[in-house]
This record gives C-alpha cells, structure tokens and sequence, in this order.
C-alpha cells in the first residue's frame, strides 16, 4: 500500500468555516486518520499550506494543528507546480475572482458556498472550469448529514409514497450585540458586503431540494430585515442593510410544495437548529441535523378536536426513531474525501461548480421574487449556453 502526497492551498480558514469545519474538522482529521483510500487500496495524504492576509494568525493556526506551511502571498502559493489544488472559504465577493486565477495557475478548484454572489458570475467561472479540464466542486456539505441521508434512505425505501409537501424550519436568535456579544460577523448583516440570509441560505436550500425531493422549479419569497440596528465586533451600532430571514415557497417537480423559513431573528422551540418535516402519502418523517422520526400510514393517530377540552393525546411520542446503522462521519470531511478521490483517481463526483451555480439562480430568482411580490420561475440552468 503506497501513500501519495496531495499538495492543498487552503484560503480563508481564518473564518469560523473554513477554520472549525474544513481545517480542523476535515483536512486535519484526515492527516490524523492516515489520509484518504483510494479504491486500490492506496492512501493520499494532504499536505495544506495555509494562505491569508494576516501572517500573525497564519502563523498561531498552522502551528495549533501541526501544519508546517502557511504564508501571505497567493500568488506564490498558486506558482508552486507541487500544490495541485485550491480551496476557498473567504469572502463570496472575492471567490469568482480567487477562482479564476487558481484555474488559470492550472490548478483543481473546491470552494465554500455561494460560488458568487450573482449568477453571471457563477456561469462564467463555471464556464472557465468546464473548459479547462481540471477538476472542480462546491461544497453542498448539508447532503452529509446524518438526518438528511436517513431522509434519504426513506425515500428510496418507497417509505413516503408520494412525497406531498415539504417544511424546513431553520435558524435561531443571533445577539444584536448590545446586551449580549454576537456569534455572527456582522458582515453578515451588510448586502454591500456580501451579507443576507437569502444568498446564505437558499444556496443551501437548492440542492437539499434538488438532491432529495424534486428539482426546483418556481419560488415565492418574502424577504425582512427584523432586526435595523446591530453593532459590530468592535461594539458600535450600524445600520444592517441585509435581510435577516427569509419566507419562502417552492414549487417543485412532480407537484411537490416546499415551505421553507428560513431566520436569525428566531427563537428555537424546535427538535434541532434546522429540522426537515416530509408528509408523503404512505409516511411522513421529520429529521433535523443527525435524528429522523417517522410515522407510517398504518400508525397515524385519529385524534377528535374539542376545542373545549384540552388535548391530552401525547403526539411528539407517536413518532417511531429511525435507528443509526452506521457511523456517521463529518460532513465537511466526507464531501473533502470525495473531491480528494475525485482528483487524484477521477472516481465519480457530481457536486460541481455548475451544481453550486444552481444554487446562485435561484438566490436571484428569490431576490426577484421578493421585489416584484410575485411567483418567479426557475428554468434549468445550463452553463455552456448564453443566458
């Protein structure tokens, strides 16, 4: 068994992220683990250099994880013919064009949601990909959690039957930051900035969709800025400029209907930060991050409504657990092992940059949606052509 090396330039893993979930969670723990299998047998092992614009934390997080390359200067970084892939998770402005120059340097490209920030940009660097022949992919990291892949399971089980509609319920309260610190930039909060829920989210939002219940074909949304003052990391108010949740439906193939909200300005009463509730005809299952329930036709409840009495019927025990039959790894790290094999033996990975272009479209078709107050369709999106 051979162990070949996989040299990485990382960029933006300052950030919460790209820090937490790609470099410590994913590329470390891989390191840690002896690398990735290929299907030979054979092991690749990644060998990260970490760039950004701050030596003094480059320096601190590439020696708290045992990485013995870090630096400032991409452009070097990008010259190394021994570095033969680029990943990205800094600013969404800046990725189209950090993306371009890394394909352009001739190397393999994998990048943090959204690709960019409107989707002519997307195409085109999508464009660039596709046409130079080098590997590329976004990170659609939600397709690998636990909850969602037994949702999965169900379906391809024929557990729902038809699926009728679905419901995603997603967020929790950020801290304005005057009384309590906040747990998110407020960069976040800033559209000139790259901020807002809707481009942060409803990226997500497609290829959940597409991937699990049908291909998105229209949407209605409503966006809100709840909250208008905030205060930033240095603790002065500002004026967030960017929506802060998102009320959104969706019309998918096959006459499914997805209700999603989507919010920082919520408190949670709910099993998990995000929970996925599925009513099919044979069966409905709500998942959140790791847990799925579910209930079958044969035992759903026939409760009598009174509204003079109160209801004693227990309904969150009317649920049966979907058990865990395997052990279910990190996310980030599953989808990094993907790409790696995908490069190093071309093994098979559709979670591309067209893929995450997808998810751009119907961003704008949300925005559009919301500013025109009507029902805005989303065609299928081809790169390769004009729009």
């Amino acid at each position: 068994m051979a162990t070949q090396r996989l040299g990485l330039i990382m960029h933006g893993v300052t950030g919460r992220m790209g820090m937490n979930q790609h470099l410590i969670r994913s590329i470390v723990a891989i390191r840690k683990q002896g690398g990735v299998t290929l299907s030979n047998g054979d092991k690749v092992m990644p060998d990260p250099i970490l760039v950004g614009r701050n030596a003094e934390k480059m320096e601190a997080l590439a020696k708290a994880h045992d990485i013995p390359r870090w630096g400032t200067d991409l452009d070097k970084a990008l010259a190394n013919p021994d570095d033969s892939v680029f990943f990205d998770a800094g600013t969404t402005q800046m990725r189209p064009t950090l993306l371009a120059k890394a394909i352009r340097a001739g190397k393999h490209v994998y990048c943090e949601k959204p690709i960019a920030t409107n989707l002519n940009e997307a195409v085109e660097i999508c464009r660039l990909a596709e046409g130079s022949g080098l590997k590329h992919g976004a990170v659609q990291d939600k397709l690998f959690l636990p909850g969602l892949r037994k949702l999965d399971m169900l379906n391809k089980a024929g557990f729902f039957g038809k699926i009728l509609s679905v419901r995603i319920e997603f967020g929790y309260w950020v801290f304005e930051g005057d009384l309590q610190p906040i747990q998110r930039p407020s960069w976040n909060y800033r559209t000139e900035d790259g901020g807002g829920i809707i481009l942060d989210m409803v990226c997500h939002w497609r290829y959940v969709l597409d991937n699990l219940f049908g291909e998105v074909q229209a949407v209605s949304c409503l966006g809100k800025t709840h909250i208008p003052t905030r205060w930033d990391e240095a603790g002065k108010p500002y004026q967030a400029t960017a929506d802060d949740a998102c009320y959104a439906t969706f019309e998918l193939a096959d006459g499914v209907v997805a209700q999603v909200n989507s919010s920082w300005t919520t408190r949670v009463r709910r099993d998990d930060l995000v929970t996925f509730h599925v009513d099919g005809t044979h069966g409905s299952a709500v998942a959140g991050l790791t847990d799925c329930r579910t209930q079958s036709r044969v035992n759903t409840p026939k409760p009598v409504w009174n509204p003079d009495v109160k209801q004693t019927m227990p309904f969150f025990e009317q649920w049966q657990e979907v058990p865990d039959t395997q052990v279910y790894d990190n996310g980030f790290k599953i989808q990094w092992e993907h790409f790696i094999r995908h490069v190093v033996e071309d093994a098979p990975y559709r979670w591309t940059l067209p893929e995450g272009a997808k998810g751009v479209q119907l961003v704008e078709a949300a925005l559009q949606s919301w500013k025109e107050r009507r029902w805005v369709d989303v065609p299928r999106l081809d790169v390769g052509a004009q729009r």
